[in-house]
């Protein structure tokens, strides 16, 4: 799906917040909750990524029971790829008119998620790049399983976080991700570590000096 097929969202009805950063060129960071999140409850991981960025954090609009989520899932680790391609999509919409309203213009912006936050983070850089290029992602996995969409990927830049023993996000199909994204013209870095789900200090150190570089 391009760009110019992005579907119509209207960001008065979907719930999200938006802090301006120190300078009003400063980037902006996309945090993205995982399930049972919301739009507020990581919305301080921007400007620990990125001191002074602006933050943009929308919040999932699927319901499983009373958690939110980005996409639906058929079990654990077992997406819907369909509604993955699907929300993708919309979330794409979302920071495009994003821009507008905060007027954001050009700016730079990078995306960052946990766990399900991660997922749908990945899956629109790759879906459409031309809106989410920059991604940190933690605790994340492969999106598509194996339904991988084609098109290239050239201009993405990914940092995979993860831990080793995680069983919600198996280093199997974070190695699937890695080289899919890659053979798709993506640059991709990983930073692996000991344990399972979660985000530890030296991830947080590691994603801060990469997105620094980048800037």
């Amino acid at each position: 799906m391009s760009a110019d097929a992005l579907p119509t969202v209207d960001l008065t009805e979907w719930p999200h917040t938006f802090t301006e950063g120190d300078a009003a060129d400063a980037p902006v960071v996309l945090t993205l909750h995982g399930t049972g999140g919301d739009e507020r409850e990581i919305a301080a991981l921007g400007p620990a990524l990125v001191p002074g960025a602006a933050v943009l954090s929308p919040r999932g609009r699927v319901r499983e029971g009373t958690a939110n989520r980005w996409f639906r899932r058929l079990g654990e680790g077992v997406f819907d790829v369909d509604d993955v391609i699907a929300r993708a999509g919309e979330l794409a919409a979302f920071v495009t008119a994003a821009r507008e309203r905060y007027g954001l213009g050009e700016r730079r912006l990078i995306a960052t998620g946990f766990s399900n936050g991660a997922n749908i983070a990945l899956a629109t850089a790759l879906l459409h790049p031309g809106v989410v290029s920059t991604v940190v992602a933690f605790s994340g996995m492969h999106p598509f399983a194996d339904r991988e969409p084609s098109g290239s990927a050239a201009g993405v830049a990914l940092l995979l976080l993860n831990g080793d023993q995680d069983p919600m996000a198996p280093a199997a199909s974070v190695d699937r991700l890695e080289a899919y994204a890659t053979a798709r013209g993506a640059s991709v870095g990983r930073h692996r570590r000991p344990g399972g789900h979660g985000i530890d200090r030296a991830e947080l150190a590691a994603a801060q000096q990469w997105v620094a570089a980048r800037l």
